[in-house]
């Protein structure tokens, strides 16, 4: 098991780079999704962090949508890569940049590698015959060709048979020190499954793989030249890759890829980050990353999503969705329900809603707005005093003058030798959260903040502290058992909106302005950086802590329960 001490390591995440042949849907929003939680987390934690995303241009069928809008491909890819800035903004992404790959600062260091690798007779002439993958840009081996039936194993289109000249690269040649890497462990790929995946294929044997394509009569002169050869663009995939490697490797950023660097992406494209890239980067003479995380996919209402179907969830329908439920919504459904793992996710309406209702209106939201009602009800919207957080029978704390109260009320708890110790609770939950980390387990990170949640809605039902607060006058110590009851619910969901903050940013920052934690992060600015590391933030009564006279507004219910009868948002349907 991984230790729960947070590795200091700068941190360097990155997304693939997109094609910009059309605009942004779940799949792209969701892979920068998982990214920017993964940053944000680290982030808190205290690490130095660098999020790259950005879009890839080069593609043949670039050049070949543009035509078909009336545009030059570098006036279509602009349009397209703005509109995934847009969608990205939207989606409340913390990336630190954003690459193009038309851009110099790429295009530059990207030929300086393919000339090193041509120095070094890594890449030489030759020709090649074999199995082309249109739709995806992607030459097949025979093998993967047979098994999809000379098929895209993607889109399902034809593969085209193809005999052209090219640079290759001679994978062949690293395939030794990629098995050992991926064996040990050196590059993790996960989920488990992937690794195996990606051993299994490579037990085939590796051959050369194609870095260029040769330009043919009516093509548009769009692309990277080869290095001293300009009837040769670099292809399109190869170059892509680079981009990882050229916008850090400078004397302001090069700290980064000598740090742990985490590259995620969708299933389909694991071999090119699992395989080609760390060989080329052996090559190259530079580190491998650390991770390589390929995700599955979605699907919708229980069907693969196809342009046929007409059922792709475009950044129109996620934007519906975060009008109607808020856009932190959409990212807690898409964090913790998506295809993180090795088995594809269904976004169907009814499940948003089970989700929604379950995990934020009932739970985080209901027991945040219980709560901050109690302190303004019973104790004029303040904190009274601080308390360790434990509670038992019959010990003397002041959860005995609350079973007390209950009796008095007729309601015996079932379990009068029950104990509470809310601050461990919190601060396993927050180690657990931390190990999550390291294999990029989002979702049990976030669960790990929930678990606090449920935590506390279970105290506050044993505790009962509105009964409590009806008999105050007849108790001895119930103001305090009261204070202390109501001060350990609250500081526990404080702890835990730290650990749901990546997925939540601004609903978090909308509790933290309702009850002034205004010392953990600028409140109004939800992306401003923490004043501290996570291990100092969630110290129970610490220095980041809630203190006596620290005002608790009630505010607005983060989360309204929503009505499953409700047609989903952007449909067709009426009610």
């Amino acid at each position: 098991m991984p230790s729960n001490k947070p590795n200091q390591k700068p941190y360097y995440i990155t997304t693939p780079i997109y094609y910009v042949n059309d605009r942004p849907h779940i799949g792209h929003c969701y892979t920068t999704l998982i990214a920017d939680v993964a940053a944000r987390a680290q982030r808190l934690i205290g690490r130095d962090v660098f999020f790259l995303t950005g879009t890839d241009e080069h593609a043949e069928k670039v050049s070949k949508t543009a035509a078909e809008n009336g545009k030059t491909p570098y006036e279509w890819a602009t349009i397209n890569a703005e509109r995934f800035k847009e969608a990205f903004a939207f989606m409340n992404f913390s990336n630190d940049d954003f690459v193009r790959t038309t851009e110099d600062r790429h295009k530059i260091k990207a030929v300086q590698y393919i000339q090193q690798l041509l120095d070094q007779g890594d890449i030489e002439l030759g020709d090649y015959e074999g199995w082309y993958d249109p739709s995806q840009e992607e030459y097949l081996t025979e093998m993967v060709a047979k098994e999809n039936d000379f098929k895209s194993p993607v889109t399902g289109k034809p593969l085209e048979k193809r005999v052209e000249q090219n640079y290759f690269f001679k994978l062949e040649k690293y395939e030794g020190s990629l098995r050992e890497q991926i064996e040990s462990g050196e590059i993790r790929v996960l989920p488990e499954a992937r690794k195996n995946e990606v051993l299994g294929r490579l037990k085939q044997g590796l051959r050369h793989v194609p870095v260029s394509r040769k330009i043919k009569e009516g093509d548009a002169d769009w692309g990277i030249s080869m290095p001293g050869d300009d009837q040769h663009r670099i292809y399109v995939w190869i170059e892509a890759l680079c981009n990882y490697l050229t916008i850090v490797d400078n004397d302001e950023r090069k700290e980064y890829w000598q740090g742990e660097v985490v590259h995620l992406m969708a299933k389909d494209i694991i071999w090119f980050h699992a395989i080609v890239w760390p060989a080329m980067l052996k090559a190259l003479k530079k580190p491998a990353p650390k991770t390589v995380y390929a995700h599955a996919y979605w699907i919708a209402e229980g069907q693969k999503m196809s342009k046929s179907l007409g059922n792709f969830i475009e950044i129109d329908q996620l934007q519906a969705y975060a009008e109607k439920y808020s856009l932190d919504a959409v990212r807690w459904f898409l964090t913790t329900q998506g295809p993180l793992g090795a088995n594809d996710a269904d976004f169907a309406h009814a499940r948003f809603i089970e989700v929604y209702n379950a995990d934020l209106a009932n739970s985080i939201g209901n027991s945040t707005s219980r709560v901050g009602n109690m302190f303004n009800k019973y104790f004029d919207g303040q904190v009274k005093g601080t308390c360790n957080g434990q509670f038992g029978f019959p010990d003397g704390s002041s959860l005995q003058t609350a079973l007390i109260a209950l009796e008095n009320a007729g309601k015996k708890a079932d379990d009068p030798d029950r104990t509470f110790k809310l601050a461990e609770f919190a601060g396993q939950a927050v180690d657990n959260a931390v190990c999550a980390l390291e294999t990029v387990d989002l979702s049990t990170m976030l669960d790990e903040g929930r678990s606090i949640v449920r935590h506390v809605d279970e105290f506050i039902s044993y505790s009962a502290p509105f009964t409590l607060a009806k008999q105050l006058e007849t108790l001895d110590d119930g103001e305090h058992a009261l204070s202390s009851i109501l001060y350990s619910c609250a500081e526990a969901l404080r702890i835990a909106s730290l650990l749901l903050y990546p997925a939540m940013p601004e609903k978090m920052a909308e509790l933290w302005r309702n009850w002034n934690c205004n010392h953990l992060i600028d409140p109004n600015d939800p992306n401003s950086g923490f004043v501290a590391p996570l291990s100092e933030l969630a110290k129970w009564g610490g220095e980041y802590g809630l203190k006596p006279g620290q005002a608790i507004v009630k505010g607005e219910a983060l989360f309204m329960r929503a009505d499953a009868k409700e047609p989903a948002p952007g449909s067709e349907q009426t009610a």
